[in-house]
């Protein structure tokens, strides 16, 4: 570092900072959250701990100067991070008569309560999805309302809470629900649901899951706040809730019969504890077919992707696609998938 000037020391010590929280980052998705709660609030930084670390890297080969190694070696160390914060190339949803499209959305009870400041927020959530016309339809903070008519879908099942507003989770089909049920979380109105659907001769699981809310604004000015250590200390005891969630689930979904797509908001990312382990070696439909970042939430300074929809191992995902229609503080996103033959 002789060759450096006092600022660019300065700028290579920030640089390193940040190398060394991703580096960090990285063994998260290991590391339970009931052990050490606090370090686990990095996986909601790891999307800017990647945009700072391209930042620096472009900086340092912009002087020619070798420190930009540090960067670079990192982000390759974490390439699969990477590549699923940002993916250069998709695939295009295809008409395929053994396919089936999933949408995931969390409606935000339909703007009821008129959090987006627009006319009929309802009556477009319903034209997108009509417009879609996705097979299977998964729905958190979903809310019966008036003006949403969803009959076009032959079947429904939906597990609702609440005594003035009734909310809750949703599952609508094209395809025969044969079965479905809850999985109960405690001391919540979140939970798990799921519907087994009857396609030609196959019968498919989907769960609806919604892990506990982290309470995350679509900025950060509240952290700025006196709050802001009542703030972190309900993100670690949202994290600590979201993985007994999580065991609770995996719990229920070892004893499904069938194939299995996961769909739901889990309010973390896709560098977290409960990610990982509800992923298992499911396939993330972005991660096989999606294209640029995926934003699922409405944060204000960075791409945040906290919906997913996983499939089992017996699924192609044939198409993934996001949308950027502002009718609630999530983006839905869809996925094509196939049984593989």
């Amino acid at each position: 570092m002789k060759k450096l000037s006092f600022l660019e020391k300065l700028i290579f010590l920030i640089n390193s900072l940040s190398a060394a929280m991703l580096l960090i980052s990285y063994v998260l998705p290991y590391i339970a959250p009931k052990s050490f709660p606090v370090i686990s609030l990095l996986s909601l930084a790891v999307p800017i701990l990647i945009i700072l670390n391209l930042l620096f890297a472009i900086y340092w080969l912009l002087k020619f100067k070798k420190q930009v190694l540090l960067s670079v070696v990192v982000l390759l160390i974490g390439y699969k991070y990477v590549g699923s914060f940002y993916k250069f190339s998709g695939e295009n949803i295809t008409k395929n008569d053994k396919s089936i499209s999933v949408m995931n959305y969390n409606v935000r009870l339909f703007n009821v309560y008129n959090w987006i400041d627009k006319e009929n927020v309802a009556d477009q959530i319903e034209n997108l999805i009509k417009t879609e016309q996705p097979d299977i339809l998964v729905i958190q903070e979903y809310h019966p309302h008036k003006d949403v008519n969803l009959s076009h879908f032959k079947h429904k099942f939906e597990k609702l809470s609440g005594n003035r507003i009734k909310y809750g989770q949703a599952i609508y089909s094209m395809y025969p629900i044969v079965n479905s049920g809850s999985v109960e979380f405690p001391n919540t109105a979140n939970n798990a649901i799921f519907a087994d659907v009857l396609i030609d001769s196959d019968t498919i699981r989907v769960y609806n899951i919604h892990l506990q809310s982290s309470h995350l604004t679509k900025d950060v000015d509240y952290l700025n706040s006196e709050n802001s250590e009542r703030v972190f200390r309900t993100l670690k005891s949202t994290f600590i809730m979201q993985q007994e969630q999580a065991d609770l689930f995996n719990k229920h979904k070892s004893q499904c019969p069938h194939r299995i797509i996961i769909s739901g908001d889990f309010n973390n990312t896709a560098y977290s504890y409960v990610y990982k382990q509800i992923k298992g070696d499911f396939l993330d439909s972005f991660e096989e077919a999606g294209k640029g970042f995926g934003k699922t939430f409405d944060f204000k300074f960075f791409p945040t992707r906290i919906d997913f929809i996983l499939v089992d191992n017996d699924f192609k995902v044939n198409g993934f696609k996001s949308f950027n229609e502002k009718l609630s503080d999530h983006y839905p996103i869809l996925a094509k998938v196939s049984l593989k033959e």
